[in-house]
């Protein structure tokens, strides 16, 4: 529907120019190219460059500090409050900003169950910034969008820019979610990611007042019904090993657990594809065609082929592009309750093992480090792996205390019998620069295991630093890669890195003050740790 009026004087915004709401797929790409905004790839992808900011930029969220929220969030780094005044303030002068503008306009909802679904609006500056929100939120049929109300709208203006020492804010750039007003101003970057992900952060505060556990995570599900979760931090291999060709993917990144079962928050996916490749993730190389966003993906001049080996702009290249670009995805993107739950991690020091069951309070204490480590050389001044720890695989997006979060899945994990696993897709014989990645064929081998229960009969060992459960035998991985201190010919070497990381998860975990002694317990071994090797 193009030029269709669309009221936003609650907004503020009394004069703007032309109006789009709800565009196709089509009109939408045919503005974005009629405004330069992308170019077309071989694929029938559109692609876009997002200029300085590739990437999200945590330094430039705030949260607007007011009576009805102040006592609920968990301020910190993470929260970091800005004042009412300075929202006005911003948020004014970006209305005065785009009057006489066109904008884009997509009113959608997020969340499959419609129990729990918000009716959402985003409003752009930019064409492909709609097609982005139309891809990967969930669009509404005819009768849905001629009776739709919106309760949240982002408001996502990359051409205003804050100023910072007037505004308060760290940079030009800034993302700001008001609870109070039921609204999110984005501005001074095109990054796409920050729409989507501020609106993560809206679902996580508003779902565990339902009692619903919010999930960074991805889903799907088995012929029989069975549904899996997969936790992980980029990097780790959360959408490559959900998107399955033998399951059914109920989403990639977002989803909510409710009595009902697991709901998807979007429609769409956005997959991270350095270095994608159709051997080794065909579902991901098919979905990239006509509707999808290819972002930072350098594109060859004259053949306009996507070169997905080039980090030239960034190793944080995307491709945003609806959920059922995916052949076997579940439409709407619903399950039942999950038989199983995996936690995903690239341990880049070689030491954890390739896959270990969790007890309810070590999924607890797991789920509440959401352990990962970066890689020499991905960033400027790291030269060695590095331990990353993001609360709940998801902390830049947690506007509450973390332990919410937690208890909430812990209380899913008992009430419906999940399994848990944590998985290592990361390095064995050796740390990063020695050893080798644990190959995709094993790392595939063992989620297989894991969901349709062939780890269950099998006999564990009690790994004596991580105090970890650990299957001596897998169906298709050599008994030797279970154990990674095998894997190593430096054994005393490895004995110490284990200790090394191993107080790494405990001085982390320090952090946690309200949480019970049987979650601490379940932890690493804080005594002597040397003497267990």
């Amino acid at each position: 529907m193009s030029n269709e009026s669309s009221d936003l004087s609650y907004l503020g915004l009394v004069n703007p120019g032309s109006i789009y709401r709800n565009l196709s797929v089509s009109a939408l790409i045919e503005q974005a190219l009629a405004r330069e905004e992308g170019e077309l790839t071989s694929t029938g992808a559109l692609s876009v460059r997002t200029g300085k900011y590739t990437g999200r930029s945590p330094n430039d969220k705030f949260t607007v500090d007011e009576p009805t929220v102040h006592d609920e969030i968990a301020w910190g780094k993470v929260n970091v409050p800005i004042e009412e005044e300075k929202f006005d303030r911003i948020y004014n002068r970006m209305m005065t900003y785009l009057q006489g503008k066109d904008l884009f306009v997509f009113d959608g909802f997020v969340g499959a169950d419609p129990q729990y679904r918000l009716p959402l609006r985003a409003v752009t500056e930019l064409a492909w910034h709609n097609l982005f929100a139309h891809q990967l939120f969930l669009r509404p049929t005819a009768d849905e969008l001629s009776a739709h109300v919106p309760e949240f709208t982002v408001i996502y203006v990359p051409g205003f820019k804050a100023d910072p020492q007037h505004d308060g804010t760290n940079s030009e750039a800034f993302i700001i979610p008001n609870f109070k007003r039921r609204i999110v101003i984005i501005g001074g970057t095109q990054y796409a990611g920050e729409m989507k992900k501020s609106i993560f952060t809206v679902m996580n505060y508003l779902l565990p007042k339902q009692d619903v556990c919010p999930m960074h995570c991805s889903a799907n599900i088995g012929e029989k019904g069975d549904v899996a979760l997969f936790f992980g931090l980029s990097g780790t291999g959360k959408t490559t090993l959900s998107a399955d060709p033998e399951r059914k993917l109920i989403g990639d990144d977002e989803h909510g657990w409710s009595d009902n079962g697991i709901f998807n928050f979007e429609g769409g996916c956005y997959a991270k594809c350095i270095n994608l490749s159709r051997e080794n993730e065909p579902q991901i190389w098919d979905a990239i065609r006509y509707g999808s966003v290819l972002e930072n993906v350098v594109v060859e001049p004259k053949s306009r082929v996507p070169d997905y080996d080039c980090a030239i702009l960034t190793e944080n290249t995307r491709a945003g592009y609806p959920v059922d670009f995916i052949p076997n995805a579940v439409i709407p993107g619903v399950g039942g309750q999950p038989s199983v739950v995996v936690f995903l991690t690239a341990d880049a020091f070689g030491i954890l093992p390739p896959v270990s069951e969790l007890t309810r309070e070590q999924a607890m204490y797991h789920f509440l480090s959401g352990y990962t480590s970066k890689l020499a050389g991905t960033e400027r001044g790291i030269t060695e792996p590095e331990a990353t720890f993001s609360t709940c695989f998801g902390s830049p997006f947690l506007p509450l205390s973390p332990m919410i979060y937690a208890r909430l899945l812990g209380e899913k994990i008992e009430k419906y019998n999940t399994r848990v696993y944590l998985i290592n897709t990361g390095w064995s014989g050796g740390p990063y620069g020695v050893g080798r990645r644990i190959s995709i064929k094993h790392t595939r081998a063992i989620v297989t295991a894991a969901l349709n229960g062939s780890l269950a009969g099998v006999s564990y060992r009690q790994d004596p630093v991580f105090n970890l459960r650990v299957p001596e035998t897998c169906p298709g991985v050599p008994a030797e890669v279970l154990n990674p201190r095998n894997t190593w010919e430096d054994k005393d070497a490895y004995d110490k890195q284990a200790i090394k990381l191993a107080r790494l998860f405990i001085e982390n975990f320090k952090k946690f003050s309200d949480v019970t002694s049987e979650v601490v317990n379940a932890g690493p071994r804080a005594g002597d740790m040397a003497n267990a090797c």
